[in-house]
């Protein structure tokens, strides 16, 4: 059973960067595709990017090009670094975690393990 811990959210001004972790613990991440989804207020969670376990790396098309995700196995971190930030990546950022060896990576149910998330807030 693992456990997903996020951290280092926070405000930042339009155009400013933030790097968030997700500590991982009750297992090696090594075997899981470890993805960032996030939820604006009055949304539905929407996919931010994933990480998979055999090293394919996705991005939403909002996010492609700013947002870098990545993962240190031995510590058993993944980070999403997030650069010019706009007003609408406003959400709660949530980590999360998966075993499915499929493709569709941007779909909230492969993923069995999440973080209870993280505030990011971006002001203009």
């Amino acid at each position: 059973q693992l456990q997903l811990v996020e951290s280092g959210g926070g405000l930042a001004q339009a155009g400013g960067s933030l790097t968030l972790s997700c500590a991982v613990s009750g297992g090696s991440i090594f075997s899981y595709t470890v993805a960032w989804f996030r939820q604006a207020p009055g949304k539905d969670r929407e996919f931010v990017a994933s990480s998979s376990w055999w090293e394919v790396i996705t991005y939403a098309d909002s996010v492609k090009g700013r947002y870098t995700i990545s993962r240190d196995n031995a510590k058993n971190i993944a980070y999403l670094q997030m650069n010019a930030l706009k007003p609408e990546d406003t959400a709660v950022y949530h980590c999360a975690a998966s075993t499915s060896s499929r493709s569709d990576f941007y779909v909230e149910g492969r993923y069995i393990f999440w973080g209870t998330g993280t505030q990011v807030t971006v002001s203009a």
